[in-house]
C-alpha cells in the first residue's frame, strides 16, 4: 500500500482482537455469517484464541521482508503461505516473478459466491534510532490514551491489519463455522515499491480464473478514526509512478565520472547541478504544480457529484486535526479546507522522495560528486496511465536538452475508479448505516494500491475495508490492544505519533460492532450488479494507502 496522506490513530483492546477475531473482517463480504445467532459462538473463539492471535501477529512482524532491500523475500512468501494454511486456505502455491515471490491461496467453504483478498508481506524501510523499540522486536507497551499497543514494522501496514483478518478466519474455524463466501488471496511481496511484477501474479492462468469467479476484492486495512469511529469510503485510488532521475559525468559526457576533489568545481560541470536543473522544470517555481509538458492533457476534471461530495466532506473531516496529523500550519496558498480537499482528490503531483549525491555523513567533504540521484513518485489522476505520464516526462526532458538524464521506473500503476452505485459500494455504506459507524463519502484516495491491476480480472471493484492508524510510512508503527470507552481529545486521524491498528470496526457509542457480516452479505444479495471502471479504496478521512 504506499503511505496515507494523514494517517489516522485508532484504539482497540482485548475485546477488540476479540470482538476483533470475530469483527476483524466483519465488514468482509467474505466472512459474512450465514445468521447473527453464530456469533456468540465467534466471540467465544475469539477469546480463547486471543493471546494466539497477538503472538501470530508479533512473530509476522519479526520478519522484516523489506522489498526495497531485498530482504528476506523468499522467507516472506514462505511465511505467508505458512500463515494461509494456518487460517484455513486449503490450496497455496508460490508464484514466482521477476522480482519477489507472489502467493496465491483460495478457501472453498462450498458457498454460492468468491470474495477476492489483497494482501502484501513487504515492509518500508526502517532506521532503528528513530524508534522508541527495536521495530522488528513488537513489544508490547502501554500508549497513553489507548492503552496496550504493539510497537512494530508493519503493525498498521499491513501485516497488523492482515493478522487480525486471518484471526478472524481462526475464530470462524474454532467455532466450528463456514464462511458463506469462497476466497481467492492474491498477496504480493513488492507493494511498497510499486508493485513491479504483481501483473505476473495476477495473470497466471489459475489465478486469473479463480479472479474471475470474484465478487469483488478487498484489503484489510487500519483507519478508522480513533475519535467517532468514522470511517471515509473513498471511491477510489490515485494511481502511482515511482521512478529515479540519475545525472551522471559518465552519460552526460561533461563533469566527473567519479568522484572529484570540489576545487575542480572552477573548471568542471557538476551532475549533481545537472540533476537540479532539470528537476526545477518539472514543476512550477513554488513547486506545487505539475509543469511537465502536457502532463493534463488527459486529467479528468471533478465532476458536479465529485465536488458535491467533497464539500460535504469538507463539513464532516476536520481541518486541525488534519494539520495536526501531518505536522504542518499552512497548506498550499493558504487555501480554504474545502480546496484543499478538491485538490487532494483531484491533482496529479510531482514529489521529491529524497536526493543522494556524493557525501551525506557527518561533517563536510569536498567533492565535486560524478553521479546525482532524485527519487520520485508521480501521482496520478483518472484518465492518466502510468506507461503515458513516464512517456511526457521523458519528453519533456530531451526537448529541454536533458536526454542525458536517466529515468529508472521501479514501479507504478494506473489510478482506480468505482461508481458510487456500484454493489459493494452500496453494502458497505448499508453495513455502516446498520451499525451506526460514521462515514464520509470522498471521490479518491490520495494514496494508492495496485487495484487496476484487479479490477479487470475480477467482477466487482476492489474495496478496502478499515480500522483505524496513523504513521504508516514513519518511526514506531504500532498495533493497539487495550480499547477504551472514551477516546483521548483531539485524537482524530493522525491524532497520535504512531501508527496504531485497532481490529473490530466501533460505531460511534464505541461499541464494537459484532454484524456486520451478515449485514453486508445481504446487502450485496439486495443491490443490483454496476459496471465498475476500476478497484476502490477506503480509508480513513485525508489518509492514503500511501503506496
Amino acid at each position: 500500500m504506499s503511505n496515507p496522506e494523514t494517517g489516522g490513530a485508532f484504539a482497540a483492546d482485548r475485546r477488540t482482537l476479540l470482538a476483533g477475531g470475530a469483527a476483524a473482517a466483519l465488514f468482509t463480504p467474505g466472512l459474512a455469517l450465514a445468521a447473527s445467532g453464530d456469533l456468540p459462538a465467534i466471540r467465544k473463539a475469539a477469546e480463547a484464541g486471543y493471546a494466539a492471535s497477538v503472538k501470530r501477529i508479533q512473530d509476522w512482524i519479526a520478519l522484516p521482508s523489506i522489498a526495497a532491500e531485498n530482504r528476506d523475500m523468499d522467507k516472506g512468501a514462505e511465511y505467508m503461505m505458512a500463515l494461509a494454511k494456518d487460517a484455513g486456505f486449503q490450496h497455496i502455491e508460490k508464484v514466482p516473478t521477476d522480482g519477489a515471490p507472489g502467493v496465491f491461496a483460495t478457501l472453498d467453504a462450498g458457498a454460492k459466491r468468491w470474495m477476492g483478498i489483497y494482501f502484501m508481506y513487504d515492509v518500508k524501510q526502517f532506521e532503528p534510532s528513530e524508534w522508541s523499540s527495536p521495530p522488528l522486536e513488537a513489544r508490547i507497551v502501554d500508549k497513553p490514551g489507548f492503552g496496550k499497543v504493539i510497537v512494530g514494522r508493519g503493525a498498521v501496514n499491513q501485516k497488523g491489519p492482515e493478522g487480525a483478518f486471518l484471526a478472524a478466519l481462526h475464530a470462524l474455524h474454532a467455532a466450528g463455522k463456514k464462511s458463506p463466501v469462497n476466497l481467492v488471496l492474491v498477496c504480493e511481496g513488492e507493494e511498497e515499491i510499486g508493485s513491479p511484477h504483481f501483473r505476473q501474479i495476477v495473470t497466471k492462468p489459475n489465478v486469473l480464473a479463480a479472479l474471475k469467479t470474484c465478487e469483488g476484492v478487498i484489503i484489510p486495512a487500519g483507519w478508522q478514526s480513533p475519535s467517532d469511529g468514522g470511517v471515509t469510503v473513498n471511491l477510489g485510488a490515485k494511481g502511482i509512478v515511482e521512478l529515479e532521475l540519475v545525472a551522471s559525468g559518465a552519460k552526460w559526457g561533461r563533469g566527473p565520472k567519479t568522484d572529484i576533489h570540489s576545487s575542480e568545481k572552477a573548471r568542471v560541470d557538476s551532475p549533481a547541478w545537472r540533476l537540479v536543473q532539470a528537476l526545477t522544470t518539472l514543476v512550477t517555481p513554488d513547486g506545487n504544480t505539475p509543469a511537465i509538458d502536457n502532463y493534463f492533457e488527459k486529467v479528468r476534471p471533478l465532476t458536479p457529484r465529485e465536488k458535491e461530495l467533497i464539500a460535504l466532506a469538507g463539513q464532516q473531516l476536520n481541518e486541525a486535526e488534519a494539520k495536526k496529523a501531518l505536522g504542518v500550519e499552512h497548506f498550499i496558498d493558504d487555501l480554504p479546507w474545502e480546496k484543499t480537499l478538491e485538490r487532494l482528490a483531484s491533482q496529479p503531483t510531482v514529489n521529491i522522495e529524497g536526493l543522494v549525491s556524493g557525501y551525506t555523513g557527518p561533517g563536510g567533504k569536498t567533492v565535486l560528486p560524478g553521479r546525482a540521484v532524485a527519487k520520485i513518485d508521480l501521482r496520478l489522476v483518472p484518465n492518466m496511465t502510468a506507461e503515458d505520464s513516464v512517456a511526457k516526462l521523458r519528453a519533456h526532458l530531451d526537448r529541454r536538452g536533458f536526454t542525458d538524464i536517466e529515468i529508472n521506473v521501479s514501479g507504478g500503476y494506473d489510478p482506480t475508479e468505482t461508481d458510487e452505485n456500484s454493489r459493494l459500494i452500496k453494502a458497505e455504506l448499508a453495513t455502516y448505516k446498520r451499525n451506526n459507524v460514521p462515514t464520509t463519502i470522498y471521490p479518491r484516495l490520495a494514496g494508492s494500491w495496485p487495484g487496476g491491476d484487479l479490477h479487470l480480472r475480477a467482477r466487482q471493484p476492489a474495496r478496502r475495508p478499515v480500522r483505524p492508524g496513523s504513521r504508516q510510512r514513519r518511526p514506531c508503527p504500532q498495533r493497539v490492544l487495550r480499547d477504551r470507552e472514551q477516546q483521548p481529545e483531539g485524537s482524530g486521524p493522525g491524532g497520535v505519533d504512531h501508527e496504531l491498528c485497532r481490529l473490530p470496526l466501533r460505531d460511534r457509542r464505541g461499541q464494537v460492532g459484532t454484524e456486520r457480516r451478515a449485514d453486508l452479505r445481504g446487502a450485496l444479495d439486495r443491490s443490483p450488479p454496476s459496471p465498475f471502471k476500476a478497484g476502490a479504496a477506503t480509508g480513513l478521512g485525508l489518509a492514503g494507502s500511501g503506496f
